[in-house]
């Protein structure tokens, strides 16, 4: 595999899975929450710096690839911990603790609520969810990002 291939396929892989995120908001109606929001930007930054990057040989461009498509798997991975309960995701994204609360706090937090919880799975494949299947795959992204620094 060439380098310019590897960077291809790279910048190509987050393009897709960006492409897949807003085919699921659009047409499945499943809209983002803060965390799904969150994934996408490192997506964005990659498939940039992969056009630059086939036009600028540059092993610097190729490992800020790399790190943008770990970040997104870095962030996925969070969300799969926030979804499965094994540690808390931002206070504006999931539900918090009901106990203990007036009835005035318990209507404002009610009130404030997200639309869209990251706490909930809206949907998953082989008991894998979208937040899981873009860590996995952006793993393989990095792998992909780092054979191209190693064709360099």
């Amino acid at each position: 595999m060439t380098r310019s291939y590897a960077i291809a396929l790279a910048a190509a892989g987050s393009a897709t899975l960006l492409i897949a995120a807003f085919a699921f908001q659009h047409l499945g109606g499943l809209p983002p929450c803060k965390l799904c929001i969150w994934q996408r930007y490192p997506h964005v930054i990659a498939i940039v710096i992969g056009l630059i990057a086939l036009r600028v040989q540059s092993g610097v461009l190729i490992a800020l690839g790399a790190l943008a498509a770990l970040a997104t798997a870095g962030v996925g991975a969070f969300h799969v911990g926030v979804e499965q309960g094994w540690w808390e995701g931002p206070t504006t994204c999931t539900s918090g603790p009901v106990g203990g609360l007036s009835a005035d706090a318990l209507l404002d937090q009610i009130m404030t609520a997200p639309l869209v919880r990251c706490d909930d799975i809206a949907w998953e494949l082989l008991g894998i969810s979208m937040a899981g299947w873009n860590a996995l795959l952006s793993l393989g992204l990095v792998a992909l990002w780092l054979t191209a620094l190693r064709r360099a």
